[in-house]
This record gives structure tokens, sequence and C-alpha cells, in this order.
């Protein structure tokens, strides 16, 4: 068993080789924090940690370190992710700062996407560090003990660092090489982009075992379920660097509307059955957009349940 560098449970159950599961939780537009811890319980007894998303699609909602300390309080596992898009390297080594003193043992480095997508499209960007920038700075908070201005830190935050991967972008030559990027970074686990192309993923996957990249760097893949053909069509036409194939959109026209959604989560859970003999993967990024009541089911049905127990 590789070491363990923090109290984080993502970290154990990966470095004790078990197949991880997360999730993920949007918090609400508002300061309502029940919103929030109400689907952190419905996913808890099933996922490994519970990622909350950090002002997604550029929308100002209630903040990812808030509702990771809510859920922390509820005795579950969160994960903080953290975009670059809105804070300078002060607020973010303070932020870091400030999830490690509540027990938050995880975090998401992410650029996060722009404000043009959101409700305040005028709003300044910061970008003082990019993502890969981040993943250095919290590695070198934790490991070094230091700020990124040499000062020293008495007690330094225990995090465990991740990062995301889209294996569909454009090119798709570079996809690999800048994954290999990130795990130079310190990345130690990724999170990827929904995965629809199972082909395309498992080619980039390849490339990672090729290059030796997956004993460097845990990866798990994306999985979202399709809750109608509209959403498949949608995903496919509008969301960038989304790979969603024909075939699928096909396999959900067929079927009446009353039973999309049904058709939509066996497909996931499909992905999840073939996935897990592909080498390099180690696990799963279940994101039920809006969806969480359906994340045990998928996890059940692709044998993922019980989660193991780890010390």
């Amino acid at each position: 068993m590789k070491e363990i560098r923090t109290n984080s449970r993502l970290e154990k159950i990966l470095k004790n080789g078990h197949i991880a599961v997360t999730s993920e939780c949007g918090p609400p537009r508002s300061s309502d924090a029940a919103v929030v811890v109400e689907k952190g319980h419905l996913i808890k007894d099933h996922v490994d940690c519970i990622n909350i998303t950090d002002n997604q699609t550029s929308v100002t909602r209630l903040c990812s370190l808030a509702s990771c300390i809510h859920l922390k309080n509820e005795g579950l596992e969160p994960a903080l992710q953290m975009v670059v898009r809105d804070r300078n390297r002060i607020a973010l080594q303070s932020d870091i700062l400030g999830a490690a003193s509540f027990g938050i043992n995880s975090v998401l480095c992410l650029s996060g996407d722009h404000q043009s997508f959101g409700d305040n499209p005028s709003s300044q960007n910061v970008f003082d560090l990019d993502s890969m920038q981040l993943i250095q700075t919290v590695r070198h908070m934790r490991d070094e003990g230091k700020f990124l201005n040499g000062d020293e830190i008495k007690v330094p935050p225990k995090i465990f660092v991740g990062a995301a991967a889209n294996p569909f972008a454009d090119p798709f030559k570079i996809r690999v090489p800048r994954l290999a990027k990130k795990v130079a970074a310190g990345a130690e686990f990724i999170q990827t982009q929904c995965v629809y192309n199972l082909d395309k993923f498992e080619e980039w996957m390849k490339g990672v075992v090729d290059r030796g990249l997956h004993e460097k760097v845990y990866i798990l893949a994306g999985i979202t379920p399709m809750r109608s053909v509209g959403m498949a069509k949608y995903m496919a036409r509008a969301v960038p660097g989304m790979d969603v194939p024909q075939e699928i959109i096909d396999r959900l026209s067929g079927v009446p509307k009353e039973k999309q959604a049904a058709e939509g989560i066996t497909i996931a859970v499909e992905a999840i059955e073939r996935l897990k003999e592909c080498t390099g993967v180690s696990g799963f990024h279940i994101m039920a957009i809006e969806w969480e009541e359906k994340v045990p089911e998928i996890v059940e049905r692709a044998g993922l349940y019980p989660r193991p127990a780890v010390d």
C-alpha cells in the first residue's frame, strides 16, 4: 500500500486499491444550506467523497467552502472545488488554510467556466494563477510547509490534491500531454469530463498507460446519466468539449419518453461496467446533475456497493 499523506477518505480508498466512487452536489442560489445538506445525505452511503461545485457555470451560488463545512458538520466527506477565475493567490492560499482548518481533506483545482457564460458576464476575471499553478500551490503548502512567497506555514494543510481532465476536447493529440503536465504539477487524482464516447476514452487511456501516467495519478472516469433524449441532444450540440455519440441519441430516441430516464441510467451503468475493465481507471465520478437521488441506484447496479471501510 502506498503512503497515506492526509486524512482524506478518497486517498485511503485509492491507495488501499479499491475502486473509488465520488459524486458532486451543486449549492443553491441562496443562503439555505439545507438544500446542499439534503443532497449530500441522499448519496453519502454510496460514495467516498462529495465534491461541492464552485459557482459552476459562473453563476453566483452558496460558496463551495461554506457548503463543504456544512457537509463536514453532518459527518460527510466533502471535497472542495476551487476555481482560479475568481481569486488571486492571496485568497486561494487563504481558502486552502480555511478548508484544512475545518478538516476538509480533498480539493479539486480548476480553471472555472469563463464569466461570460454566467449571470455576471461583465465581471472582472482574475486568473492570477492557472489551474496547474494552483495544483503546485496546494502541494507546496502541504509538502514544503510554505506559502508561495517562501514564508513558513506552522501547521500546513494536509489536503489530497485533484484536478480535472477532458479527454474529448480538441485537439485530441494534446490531451495526454496536458494530463502529464497536471501530474508533473502534483495532481494526485483526476476526475474526467463525462464519458459517453467509450471508444475514444479508451483510446485516451491507452495513451495515458503508454506514458505510465496511471502509475502516478488516480483517474476517475466521469459518469453523467442522461435524463432524456433532449438532454443528450443539448449536450451534444451546446456543451463545449462534450462528445455524445449519435448511437446514444438514437438509443434514447428509441424508447418512449417516460422510459428515457431509466434508459439513461442503464447506459450509465453499462459504461461503468465496461470501464471497470479499462487499465488505469481507478474509479468513477458520478455527476447526476440535480438528480442526486439516482446515484445510489447507479452505484448499486454497477456493483460498487457497499463501499469499503477504511481507517
